[in-house]
């Protein structure tokens, strides 16, 4: 360990953990996972806590499908380890090139984002509704990659659907939680995935690479360490 981290009382050695609590002081939480690197703090946060959680992987846009297992796996492999109930939803990619057609040129944190993000959520405040879950969370806001404020309101508007779902829109970067993210990435040596996951962002990523004068992805060979 650097003397930067051990010095710094948000890092994961030093951190103390408060209990947290759920909305309506709820006990038992569905939380849609988009991969084990964003998961990993969120879901040993809620395990210090005594939440009793169940990981909901749905994600149809993550393209090409071997890249999808890959990140699949990651997850399950973290649930199995942390003794969480993980739930390996539908990969439907075509419902979700269906629902994206016409926002193929959209920009990152664009209309097409925000689609992506509305379905993923409608089936997760679903499957909350449907096997009693009051309450449901996602792992994708932690990501500074990410546009927190887009990502709340789907997730906000899914679980207006219901009348007794809940979306916890907990900010889950705060105090160190982003940085704690890639420490337990590092200590898992978790898959690194080099883009977001759909076939758009894969192909704009690569876009800049190229104009960057960097190396295209090549898949499924990057590990934290």
């Amino acid at each position: 360990m650097c003397i930067r981290d051990r010095n710094n009382p948000l890092s994961l050695k030093n951190f103390s953990r408060e209990k947290l609590e759920m909305p309506n002081d709820e006990k038992k939480l569905l939380l849609h996972s988009c991969c084990a690197p964003c998961a990993g703090e969120i879901m040993e946060a809620v395990k210090a806590s005594d939440i009793k959680t169940t990981v909901f992987f749905y994600n149809p846009n993550i393209h090409p499908q071997e890249e999808y297992e890959i990140r699949k796996d990651e997850n399950k492999r973290f649930c199995e380890k942390l003794g969480f109930k993980f739930i390996d939803a539908d990969y439907d990619k075509d419902n979700w090139f269906e629902r994206i057609k016409g926002l193929e040129n959209e920009p990152e944190r664009g209309k097409r984002c925000t689609q992506c993000f509305d379905m993923r959520f409608e089936r997760s405040a679903l499957y909350a509704h449907e096997n009693g879950f009051n309450v449901y969370a996602t792992t994708l806001g932690i990501s500074r990659w990410k546009n927190m404020e887009q990502i709340n309101n789907s997730g906000k508007r899914a679980a207006e659907r219901y009348a007794n779902i809940h979306y916890w829109d907990f900010n889950w970067r705060k105090k160190g939680g982003s940085s704690r993210m890639i420490e337990i990435s590092k200590r898992e040596e978790f898959y690194q995935q080099e883009y977001c996951g759909c076939v758009y962002s894969l192909r704009d990523t690569n876009k800049w690479r190229q104009q960057n004068n960097k190396d295209r992805i090549i898949r499924g060979i990057k590990f934290y360490n």
